[in-house]
């Protein structure tokens, strides 16, 4: 059962331990107990064996009664391990059960004031009302939702399904029977069993001190994700094959295409042939990039992101401008869905057209980041965030340097490597500042909206 605190995990526990042929054994992950609170010990393992070896608890719950489908309840905080080994289980049926998250967070900071975890009997409730942190909430709210995506994400990517159900229908006793059905169970029951009873019944407006306080940040924020930028860019690899770094000088370069990469590597050569090295280290794989960064001692990872007007001109006058017969599918989309007219030398083109040409070029780019054309996104026009994001799934970098800033970046890089100042020369784009405009910038911002927002990038220029 993949839940969190106070989503009525206690309540579907004892439900589910209704059918004679399902047991759930509580939390058996918790950091801090075995089950249940204040048990170190179940199936004969105790709570360091399990911390050593949690396969091991896994495999007992399994032996203990081969006539019942056994289970357990995780949740975020529980041991990473076995919510890493049970998502990818197929053989394991997932229940996921979800809560609003501002009851949960209310009620689990109402049970820590009052200490109440559990209540069996409603003259033994402890009353309280707790003032709402909108930063806390906050936090919390992105912590749930995290663990809900790495959940889904695990059953899509692997082909599974899951039992979804809210807490509201906890109560519906033909919902858990077809939980039940779902689990394989041939048992039905005919109510729900209410032992446990609700702890803080009532509105939250209710439950807190600050009500319009509560309701003010509630609203200020996107719950609905209505600013979110939608993502169709495919995942991207960290590309290890491209990156550049010295034999002798402990640098590494992680290019992003389209940005200034013939500067760059004109720099760590220089800073290679000042230190006597036998030239560049390239091109890397998996195993010889490790191999040398065990052997580079201290380093410097970097890669430098150019602003998306000037990178998708240099692709432009690489790749459209080109002669003819290369890139001739990219043309071909050009010419057909976005009336860019190319003549046979397109390297003479006047200004007019060849503005003309660069804006249907940044409105393809923002066609094809959307998934809306033939042709795949190339690494080459792809958003500069999708390339670091790919980059650092696979490894930190250490800076991360605009191009108008790298002469003062790569200094920075020297100091702190005490390595003797190289020049760096800047690439310059000839032709750019005679065709830019508000329409060129618009589409660009357009195109490349998420890296506008994820590296504070202005206007060009």
């Amino acid at each position: 059962m993949l839940a969190d605190m106070r989503t009525g995990s206690n309540f579907l526990e004892e439900n589910l331990n209704q059918f004679a042929d399902l047991r759930c054994h509580g939390e058996l992950f918790n950091p801090l107990f075995v089950g249940n609170l204040g048990r170190d010990e179940k199936f004969g393992i105790t709570i360091n064996e399990r911390d050593r070896n949690p396969a091991a608890l896994l495999e007992a719950m399994i032996a203990d009664d081969p006539a019942v489908l056994p289970g357990f309840r995780l949740f975020s905080d529980h041991d990473p391990r076995m919510i890493e080994h049970c998502l990818a289980d197929r053989a394991a049926a997932k229940i996921v059960l979800q809560r609003n998250p501002l009851e949960s967070f209310i009620s689990n900071r109402i049970a820590a004031a009052t200490d109440q975890w559990r209540m069996t009997n409603v003259r033994t409730r402890r009353k309280a009302e707790i003032a709402f942190d909108a930063d806390h909430f906050a936090a919390y709210l992105n912590e749930r939702l995290a663990y809900q995506r790495r959940i889904t994400r695990a059953l899509q990517v692997s082909g599974q399904t899951a039992f979804y159900i809210h807490y509201d229908d906890l109560h519906d006793v033909e919902v858990i029977n077809g939980l039940a059905a779902y689990l394989g169970s041939g048992e039905r029951i005919d109510r729900i069993f209410n032992r446990l009873k609700k702890q803080n019944p009532g509105s939250l407006l209710s439950k807190v001190t600050n009500p319009e306080e509560m309701q003010a940040a509630i609203a200020r924020m996107d719950l609905l994700s209505l600013a979110r930028i939608p993502n169709y860019e495919p995942r991207r690899g960290p590309a290890v094959p491209s990156y550049i770094a010295g034999t002798a000088a402990p640098l590494l370069f992680v290019p992003v295409r389209g940005g200034p990469i013939v500067p760059v590597r004109r720099w760590i050569a220089a800073h290679e042939a000042a230190l006597g090295g036998p030239g560049l280290a390239e091109p890397f794989n998996q195993k010889t990039l490790r191999h040398w960064k065990r052997n580079a001692g201290p380093f410097a990872a970097f890669a430098l992101i150019r602003h998306p007007v000037a990178r998708a001109y240099a692709v432009f006058t690489r790749r459209v401008l080109s002669p003819p017969g290369k890139s001739r599918d990219l043309k071909r989309i050009l010419a057909r869905v976005f009336e860019v007219e190319l003549p046979d030398e397109p390297a003479q083109m006047d200004a007019p057209a060849r503005a003309a040409a660069f804006k249907g070029f940044l409105r393809f780019i923002a066609a094809n980041l959307q998934g809306q054309t033939a042709l795949g996104v190339d690494a080459a026009w792809a958003s500069q965030s999708a390339i670091i994001e790919g980059v650092t799934r696979h490894s930190p970098l250490h800076r991360l340097i605009r191009e108008p800033e790298a002469e003062t970046g790569l200094a920075e890089i020297e100091a702190e490597l005490g390595l003797a100042p190289q020049p760096f020369e800047a690439e310059e784009q000839p032709g750019l500042a005679e065709i830019y405009d508000d329409e060129v910038e618009a589409l660009a911002h357009d195109a490349y909206m998420r890296d506008y927002l994820a590296f504070g990038f202005g206007r060009w220029g």
